[in-house]
């Protein structure tokens, strides 16, 4: 619906703050698979999306995060501090929030070159040491930054 309405997205939004868990599980999946298609309706909530990525404690709201904050257009300050809560999802216990937080950096490390060092550090040990999840996807990662 709010692909066919975009002028819905706000509201949306709105319900990745809900107290009912289902209904923001919902909301930020949702939210995420929009933004594949069109990334610019995240862009108004630039800032509640910078603020949530430090304070979201659900592990599904975390893993949408990962995806979606790299989809945001940055400045070079914003992508670093967008890493810094990225490589505290690292921290995680869900290996789903950890293998999508990989995601989410090499995304960053694609624009802000800086951290492409840092990125392959933390992508290689979790090709040696992490989750079957989080291995697969180091590797594949690892692949389109030698690129």
């Amino acid at each position: 619906m709010v692909l066919r309405e975009p002028r819905r997205f706000p509201e949306l939004i709105e319900f990745l703050w809900s107290d009912d868990p289902i209904v923001r599980m919902c909301a930020a999946d949702a939210a995420e698979k929009i933004s594949v298609q069109k990334p610019g309706l995240l862009a108004p909530f630039k800032a509640e999306l910078m603020g949530l990525l430090f304070e979201a404690e659900p592990q599904e709201l975390r893993w949408h995060l990962a995806l979606m904050i790299p989809r945001l257009t940055l400045t070079k300050k914003e992508r670093q501090r967008a890493a810094e809560g990225l490589r505290r999802y690292l921290e995680d216990r869900s290996s789903i929030v950890k293998t999508f937080a990989l995601q989410g950096l090499t995304e960053l490390a694609a624009v802000e070159r800086s951290l492409l060092p840092e990125v392959r550090e933390i992508l290689g040990a979790a090709e040696r040491a992490g989750t079957p999840a989080m291995r697969a996807r180091a590797r594949k990662l690892l692949k389109t930054l030698a690129q």
